[in-house]
Protein backbone atom coordinates (compact mmCIF):
# COMPACT_ATOMS: atom_id res chain seq x y z
CA UNK A 1 0.00 0.00 0.00
CA UNK A 2 1.80 2.73 -1.57
CA UNK A 3 1.51 5.92 0.75
CA UNK A 4 0.33 8.82 -1.08
CA UNK A 5 -0.37 12.45 -0.18
CA UNK A 6 -3.17 15.20 -1.92
CA UNK A 7 -2.44 18.04 -3.62
CA UNK A 8 -2.23 21.50 -2.87
CA UNK A 9 -6.45 23.14 -2.69
CA UNK A 10 -7.23 24.15 -5.88
CA UNK A 11 -9.54 27.15 -4.62
CA UNK A 12 -12.87 27.77 -6.36
CA UNK A 13 -12.83 24.57 -8.46
CA UNK A 14 -16.25 23.50 -8.63
CA UNK A 15 -17.90 20.12 -7.29
CA UNK A 16 -17.97 17.27 -10.14
CA UNK A 17 -21.67 16.24 -10.22
CA UNK A 18 -22.52 12.45 -9.90
CA UNK A 19 -25.06 9.81 -9.19
CA UNK A 20 -24.15 6.76 -7.11
CA UNK A 21 -25.30 3.58 -5.73
CA UNK A 22 -25.46 4.23 -2.00
CA UNK A 23 -25.09 1.42 0.48
CA UNK A 24 -28.63 2.72 1.93
CA UNK A 25 -30.04 1.41 -1.10
CA UNK A 26 -31.02 4.40 -3.05
CA UNK A 27 -29.24 6.63 -5.57
CA UNK A 28 -27.60 9.90 -4.52
CA UNK A 29 -26.37 12.66 -6.81
CA UNK A 30 -24.23 15.82 -5.59
CA UNK A 31 -27.60 18.08 -5.40
CA UNK A 32 -29.40 15.41 -2.75
CA UNK A 33 -25.79 15.39 -0.73
CA UNK A 34 -24.76 18.72 -0.06
CA UNK A 35 -25.91 21.48 3.03
CA UNK A 36 -26.93 25.09 2.61
CA UNK A 37 -23.28 25.37 4.02
CA UNK A 38 -21.20 23.72 1.96
CA UNK A 39 -20.45 20.05 1.05
CA UNK A 40 -17.47 17.49 2.11
CA UNK A 41 -16.95 14.87 -0.03
CA UNK A 42 -14.78 12.14 1.28
CA UNK A 43 -13.29 9.46 -0.76
CA UNK A 44 -12.27 6.77 1.64
CA UNK A 45 -12.80 2.54 1.27
CA UNK A 46 -12.90 -0.23 3.84
CA UNK A 47 -9.68 -1.84 3.93
CA UNK A 48 -7.14 1.21 4.23
CA UNK A 49 -5.39 1.09 7.14
CA UNK A 50 -5.29 5.55 7.45
CA UNK A 51 -9.24 5.27 7.07
CA UNK A 52 -9.38 2.38 9.83
CA UNK A 53 -7.50 5.07 11.87
CA UNK A 54 -9.38 8.38 11.60
CA UNK A 55 -13.26 6.42 11.25
CA UNK A 56 -14.70 7.79 14.98
CA UNK A 57 -13.19 11.21 14.42
CA UNK A 58 -14.52 11.33 11.02
CA UNK A 59 -17.91 9.95 12.08
CA UNK A 60 -17.84 12.87 15.35
CA UNK A 61 -16.54 15.34 12.76
CA UNK A 62 -19.14 14.58 10.22
CA UNK A 63 -22.00 14.37 12.56
CA UNK A 64 -21.07 17.79 14.46
CA UNK A 65 -20.60 19.53 11.30
CA UNK A 66 -24.08 19.24 9.99
CA UNK A 67 -24.90 21.31 13.11
CA UNK A 68 -23.19 24.26 10.55
CA UNK A 69 -24.80 23.51 7.68
CA UNK A 70 -22.13 21.42 6.03
CA UNK A 71 -23.11 17.83 4.93
CA UNK A 72 -21.24 14.87 3.86
CA UNK A 73 -20.68 11.77 1.31
CA UNK A 74 -17.93 9.22 0.85
CA UNK A 75 -17.12 7.32 -1.94
CA UNK A 76 -15.42 4.09 -2.11
CA UNK A 77 -14.03 3.87 -6.20
CA UNK A 78 -11.03 1.34 -5.28
CA UNK A 79 -10.73 -1.49 -7.66
CA UNK A 80 -12.87 -4.41 -5.39
CA UNK A 81 -11.61 -7.10 -7.93
CA UNK A 82 -8.06 -6.53 -6.34
CA UNK A 83 -9.07 -5.69 -2.99
CA UNK A 84 -12.38 -7.49 -2.18
CA UNK A 85 -12.33 -6.15 1.69
CA UNK A 86 -13.85 -2.81 -0.70
CA UNK A 87 -16.79 -4.62 -2.46
CA UNK A 88 -20.26 -3.26 -1.71
CA UNK A 89 -21.67 -5.57 -0.13
CA UNK A 90 -18.61 -5.30 2.52
CA UNK A 91 -19.44 -1.08 1.85
CA UNK A 92 -23.00 -1.96 3.15
CA UNK A 93 -22.17 -4.10 6.20
CA UNK A 94 -19.32 -1.16 7.60
CA UNK A 95 -22.05 1.57 6.85
CA UNK A 96 -24.30 -0.14 9.17
CA UNK A 97 -21.75 -1.91 11.84
CA UNK A 98 -20.19 1.98 12.06
CA UNK A 99 -23.38 3.59 11.66
CA UNK A 100 -21.98 6.18 9.54
CA UNK A 101 -24.06 9.52 9.05
CA UNK A 102 -23.41 10.37 5.86
CA UNK A 103 -23.85 8.27 2.71
CA UNK A 104 -21.16 6.02 1.74
CA UNK A 105 -21.45 5.84 -2.18
CA UNK A 106 -19.83 2.73 -4.59
CA UNK A 107 -18.50 4.59 -7.75
CA UNK A 108 -17.97 1.17 -9.49
CA UNK A 109 -16.84 2.63 -13.07
CA UNK A 110 -14.25 4.82 -11.12
CA UNK A 111 -15.01 7.87 -13.30
CA UNK A 112 -16.26 9.62 -10.10
CA UNK A 113 -13.26 9.56 -8.11
CA UNK A 114 -11.32 10.20 -11.22
CA UNK A 115 -13.49 13.36 -11.92
CA UNK A 116 -12.56 15.03 -8.50
CA UNK A 117 -8.70 13.92 -8.57
CA UNK A 118 -8.80 11.55 -6.16
CA UNK A 119 -5.67 10.16 -4.97
CA UNK A 120 -5.41 8.24 -1.90
CA UNK A 121 -7.71 7.22 1.07
CA UNK A 122 -8.69 9.18 2.61
CA UNK A 123 -9.16 12.23 0.16
CA UNK A 124 -11.45 15.11 1.17
CA UNK A 125 -12.59 17.77 -0.81
CA UNK A 126 -14.66 20.84 1.58
CA UNK A 127 -17.00 22.88 -0.26
CA UNK A 128 -18.43 25.90 0.64
CA UNK A 129 -22.59 26.50 -0.33
CA UNK A 130 -21.58 27.30 -3.87
CA UNK A 131 -20.25 23.99 -4.18
CA UNK A 132 -16.32 25.98 -4.62
CA UNK A 133 -13.54 24.12 -3.44
CA UNK A 134 -11.94 25.32 0.00
CA UNK A 135 -10.30 22.96 1.42
CA UNK A 136 -8.21 19.46 0.73
CA UNK A 137 -6.48 19.08 3.69
CA UNK A 138 -6.28 16.31 6.30
CA UNK A 139 -8.75 15.11 9.36
CA UNK A 140 -6.02 15.74 11.87
CA UNK A 141 -2.58 14.34 12.53
CA UNK A 142 -3.55 10.81 12.45
CA UNK A 143 -1.71 8.48 9.94
CA UNK A 144 -1.45 4.90 9.87
CA UNK A 145 -2.45 5.02 13.77
CA UNK A 146 -4.99 7.74 15.53
CA UNK A 147 -2.89 11.06 16.25
CA UNK A 148 -3.11 12.26 19.82
CA UNK A 149 -6.33 12.36 21.23
CA UNK A 150 -5.88 16.75 21.98
CA UNK A 151 -4.99 16.32 18.25
CA UNK A 152 -6.11 19.59 16.18
CA UNK A 153 -9.16 19.13 14.36
CA UNK A 154 -8.04 20.62 11.14
CA UNK A 155 -10.91 19.39 8.84
CA UNK A 156 -13.46 20.39 11.52
CA UNK A 157 -11.97 23.73 12.35
CA UNK A 158 -11.85 24.40 8.03
CA UNK A 159 -15.35 23.73 7.22
CA UNK A 160 -16.53 25.28 10.18
CA UNK A 161 -15.39 28.45 8.67
CA UNK A 162 -15.92 28.03 4.99
CA UNK A 163 -19.87 27.01 6.26
CA UNK A 164 -19.76 30.83 7.91
CA UNK A 165 -17.24 32.76 5.70
CA UNK A 166 -17.22 30.58 2.59
CA UNK A 167 -13.19 30.55 2.33
CA UNK A 168 -11.15 27.64 3.21
CA UNK A 169 -8.29 29.15 5.24
CA UNK A 170 -4.76 29.32 2.78
CA UNK A 171 -2.90 26.93 4.86
CA UNK A 172 -3.44 23.31 4.73
CA UNK A 173 -1.45 20.63 5.96
CA UNK A 174 -2.01 17.24 2.78
CA UNK A 175 -3.98 14.39 3.91
CA UNK A 176 -2.47 11.25 3.36
CA UNK A 177 -3.35 7.58 3.13
CA UNK A 178 -2.99 4.36 0.24
CA UNK A 179 -3.02 5.68 -3.21
CA UNK A 180 -6.27 4.70 -5.33
CA UNK A 181 -6.88 1.64 -6.43
CA UNK A 182 -7.47 1.97 -10.14
CA UNK A 183 -8.11 -0.60 -12.31
CA UNK A 184 -5.12 -1.97 -14.83
CA UNK A 185 -7.60 -1.77 -17.75
CA UNK A 186 -8.67 1.60 -17.49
Amino acid sequence: MARTETPVCDFGQPAVDFNLPGTDGRDWTLAECRGPNGLLVMFICNHCPYVKAISDRLIRDVAELREHGVHAVAISCNDVAAYPDDSFDNMKALAERLQFPFPYLYDESQAVGRAYGAVCTPDFFGYNGDLELQYRGRLDASGREPGPSDARRELFEAMVRVAGAGRGPEQQTPSMGCSIKWRDDD
